[in-house]
C-alpha cells in the first residue's frame, strides 16, 4: 500500500487544486477523498514521484467533473458563484491578494471549456509541465500549450480590474459596510465604481436577482434592499477572508439565514461584488462559530 505520510505531505495542495479546477468546496472534498482511495490501493514501491502522480489523479477526476457540472449549471437559476472558502484571517504579513482563488477569477474561469480551464489552473497556477497536463485531458503536449494560451488571454480581457494592495481593498470593504449599515446611498454612491457589477447567488433558494446588476446607483439599492432583509435585532456581520480577500459574512443568528460577500476593489473603489446566498452552498460554513 502506498504511504499515507507521501500524500498527506500532498493533501493541502491536492484541495487546493481540486478546488480551483471545479470551484466546488463540495467536489474538492469528494476528490480528494476519491484520490486518496486510489492513493491507497498502489503498491508502495510503484510510484517515484508521489507529487506529480497525485497531481494527475485528482487532475483527471475534476476534469471529468466538470462536464457534469457544466450541464447542472445550464440549468441553474440566476448567476452560478463558486462555494466561498470563508475563513477568519490571513496571515499578518501577507501583502498582496490571492488572484488564482478569488472569486471573480473563478467566475471568469467558469467561461471556459473544461479542457482550457484544467490547462490553465495546471500550468499558470500550479506550474505542472504540459506533458502532464496532455495525459489529463487526453490531448497532445502542443494542443495543452494551446489551450493555455486560449485561456490566459481570455482571463486577461475578462478578469476585473483589481488592485493587489490589500489595505486598499480593506478600506472599501469597510467604507461599503459602513454605508450599507448606516443607510447612507451618498456614501455607497462614493464607494462604488460607476460601472461596478453585483452577481447574487440563490440558486431558486432564496431571493436574488436573477441577471447581474450594473451600475452604481442600483448596485446601492440592491445592497440596502439586502440589508433591510435582515433582522437588526438577530443579525451578526463578521469581517472574514473570503476567498483569500477581506469580504463579509452577514448571518440571521435567529433563522439561521446568511450571505457571504466577495469584492474586486480597483482604485480605492468597489468594481464587483459577489453575493452568495443560496443555503446549499453554504451548507459547509460552520457559521455558528465562523
Amino acid at each position: 500500500m502506498a504511504e499515507l505520510t507521501d500524500f498527506e505531505q500532498q493533501r493541502d495542495r491536492l484541495w487546493a487544486v481540486a478546488y480551483r479546477i471545479t470551484g466546488s468546496v463540495a467536489d474538492a472534498d469528494d476528490a480528494v477523498q476519491e484520490t486518496w482511495l486510489r492513493w491507497q490501493a498502489l503498491p508502495a514501491d510503484e510510484v517515484i514521484d508521489p507529487r506529480a502522480y497525485l497531481t494527475t489523479v485528482i487532475s483527471r477526476i475534476c476534469y471529468d467533473l466538470l462536464g457534469s457540472a457544466r450541464v447542472r449549471r445550464e440549468a441553474y437559476v440566476g448567476p452560478w458563484l463558486p462555494e466561498p472558502v470563508v475563513a477568519a484571517g490571513g496571515p499578518e504579513d501577507r501583502v498582496t491578494l490571492d488572484e488564482s482563488v478569488g472569486l471573480a477569477l473563478l467566475t471568469v474561469l467558469e467561461r471556459l471549456t473544461p479542457a482550457e480551464r484544467t490547462a490553465f489552473i495546471l500550468h499558470d497556477v500550479f506550474s505542472v509541465p504540459f506533458p502532464e497536463i496532455a495525459e489529463v485531458v487526453g490531448r497532445t503536449p502542443e494542443s495543452v500549450r494551446q489551450l493555455a494560451s486560449r485561456a490566459r488571454k481570455r482571463v486577461r480581457a475578462e478578469a476585473p480590474r483589481r488592485s493587489v494592495d490589500r489595505g486598499e481593498h480593506q478600506r472599501a470593504v469597510e467604507a461599503f459596510l459602513r454605508a450599507v449599515m448606516g443607510g447612507d446611498m451618498d456614501g455607497l454612491l462614493q464607494i462604488l465604481d460607476p460601472e461596478v457589477v453585483w452577481r447574487s447567488d440563490g440558486g431558486g433558494k432564496v431571493t436574488a436577482a436573477r441577471v447581474p446588476v450594473l451600475g452604481n446607483e442600483k448596485v446601492a439599492r440592491f445592497a440596502q434592499r439586502l440589508a433591510r432583509g435582515f433582522d437588526p435585532a438577530t443579525m451578526v456581520v463578521r469581517r472574514r477572508e473570503v476567498n483569500g480577500a477581506p469580504g463579509l459574512v452577514l448571518v440571521d443568528t435567529a433563522g439561521g439565514q446568511a450571505v457571504v460577500f466577495a469584492f474586486s476593489v480597483h482604485q480605492g473603489l468597489i468594481t464587483e461584488i459577489d453575493v452568495i446566498a443560496n443555503p446549499d452552498k453554504l451548507r459547509h460554513l460552520d457559521l455558528p462559530n465562523l
